[in-house]
């Protein structure tokens, strides 16, 4: 499992990130990690300080020759915005930003400068989040696994796109290179139409959720609810008996 951790602030010499739990031998490339930094700075509603930055990835820990060393890899970027701020007598911030983590950062830490706060639960420190997650796709890249996303709906106004029936998706997943899927529920289909389907993709199926109450009403799980730990069971007991059916790996 890939964690990382981030520090720095936004306004300091630079921000940084440890990612841990990345096999050896992964090749790395630095220049994938700064095109997906520029991609970060690009698009509607950046502010002035994306057209100061200038973000460059160093690779200071875990890479060497190109390849993972299996170590945690040490990640930095540097503020170039840090020139205008190091010299600077700073007035502390005393009034909470509506829509900030000022007051709840000052009121965990007992600060008395609110810009102690921002610095850390700071936009600029998403960068880091950024350069960490190109290195995770570096790493799914050599499973031919891209990722990709796109917006369904601005206002009102829905992407076009064909909502392809959801037993033709296995033939799709194969057609593109898979060989495990997963998906969120199985419990609307039939399991042996599932099962052949699998079948005759030559596909494994790897997960699926447990029944999550009513979907549609915003119920995203029981599991902690004490009124139903009847239905959870039951629900377990179902997911089960369906992950044998298809033969999910250690089920």
């Amino acid at each position: 499992m890939l964690r990382f951790l981030t520090a720095g602030e936004s306004h300091g010499p630079e921000i940084s990130a440890i990612l841990e739990g990345m096999p050896a031998g992964v090749p790395v490339a630095g220049e994938w990690i700064d095109r997906d930094l520029a991609r970060r700075q690009r698009g509607y509603g950046s502010g002035g300080r994306m057209k100061i930055e200038r973000d460059h990835a160093r690779l200071t820990g875990g890479v060497v020759a190109g390849r993972t060393t299996g170590a945690p890899i040490a990640i930095s970027v540097q503020n170039l915005d840090y020139a205008k701020w190091r010299d600077r007598d700073i007035e502390p911030m005393t009034i909470p930003r509506p829509g900030h983590a000022d007051l709840a950062g000052a009121t965990k830490y007992d600060l008395d400068d609110l810009r102690m706060v921002g610095e850390r639960a700071s936009a600029r420190e998403t960068a880091m989040r950024v350069a960490a997650g190109s290195l995770a796709r570096q790493l799914l890249a050599q499973f031919d696994i891209v990722v990709g996303s796109y917006v369904t709906e601005i206002g009102g106004e829905l992407a076009d796109l064909p909502d392809i029936p959801y037993m033709e998706r296995f033939a799709r997943a194969r057609a593109t290179g898979f060989r495990f899927v997963e998906y969120l529920f199985p419990y609307e289909y039939a399991v042996s139409a599932l099962a052949y389907a699998l079948q005759q993709n030559g596909l494994t199926q790897v997960l699926f959720n447990l029944p999550a109450g009513n979907w549609s009403m915003g119920e995203r799980g029981i599991a902690a609810h004490p009124d139903r730990i009847g239905e959870f069971r039951d629900g377990v007991a179902r997911a089960i008996e369906i992950a044998r059916a298809l033969n999910v790996p250690g089920a």
